[in-house]
């Protein structure tokens, strides 16, 4: 069975570097889906509120929580701190657990200026033991750095989109700088990447497809990745990519397809409740 490597988190704790995303699989076939999962090796789910399939996520990892690392995040609308309190009960109760690995803060959302509310809400429930770590999702630098200066407590992760076109260096070198670990959603382009013959090439010189190109390219690049697919015959092939290993040349080469009109998705800056 397939080793998915850890990564170290700057709270002491780890994550596995590869897990499965959830976001748009069904609810009705969740469970089914995230326990091929499990029997296939994966021991990361990244779910959400808003995804509405953590009852899914939770009836395929009740029986193995000490060896399955859980991700929900806070939706925009219940921001603010007691809120945040009560949502977070909410999603555990939908997920079935008594601890969560990681529960992270959805989307900033500017305009409703209440994440720093929400994040002095994490840093409670993580004292009282009720998350093992916590995180945020789509904050620009700017939104990082006021959580940090306010609160004096830095993000695990900042789970970020980010594929070959679109790849978010200035948003990474604070991450770097401040030990918060870079975890990608869309890794694939939405399917747009594997399209590009450039990876094609690549792929094709490795044995590989060009999902597991890219997503090695994730993995050589110290990124976290969750590839979601609604598919079971596709989620051997992408946690398939530890036995390989871009080159120098490999890397240079897809580091040249970022492009600034990249992004999927909502705009953090201007996004107000949002449907990521």
């Amino acid at each position: 069975m397939t080793q998915v490597p850890q990564q170290l988190l700057n709270d002491g704790r780890t994550i596995p570097q590869l897990g499965l995303g959830v976001y748009q699989t069904p609810p009705a076939e969740t469970e089914t889906i995230v326990r091929a999962a499990l029997d296939a090796g994966y021991r990361y789910v990244d779910t959400a509120m808003f995804y509405r399939n953590e009852e899914g996520v939770g009836a395929a990892v009740r029986d193995c929580p000490d060896w399955v690392f859980v991700t929900t995040k806070l939706w925009n609308a219940d921001q603010g701190y007691d809120r945040t309190l009560a949502a977070f009960d909410e999603s555990m109760q939908r997920l079935g657990l008594d601890e969560l690995d990681l529960f992270l803060i959805h989307w900033p959302v500017p305009k409703i200026d209440r994440f720093v509310e929400s994040w002095k809400a994490m840093i409670r429930l993580r004292e009282e033991g009720r998350v093992r770590s916590i995180g945020v999702s789509n904050f620009r630098v700017e939104d990082l750095q006021r959580i940090i200066d306010e609160t004096g407590v830095t993000p695990a992760t900042n789970q970020i989109v980010l594929h070959p076109g679109f790849q978010q260096r200035e948003l990474r070198a604070f991450h770097e700088r401040h030990g918060i670990v870079t975890t990608c959603w869309a890794p694939l382009g939405q399917g747009e990447a594997l399209r590009d013959p450039v990876i094609g090439r690549i792929a094709e010189k490795h044995g590989k497809t060009p999902a597991q190109t890219i997503i090695r390219w994730h993995i050589d690049s110290g990124f976290n990745v969750i590839p979601k697919t609604a598919s079971v015959g596709r989620l051997p092939e992408n946690i398939d990519v530890f036995d390989f290993q871009l080159d120098h040349e490999d890397m240079r080469t897809i580091e040249a397809l970022d492009r600034s009109d990249g992004r999927i998705g909502s705009d953090p800056a201007t996004m107000a409740m949002g449907v990521e």
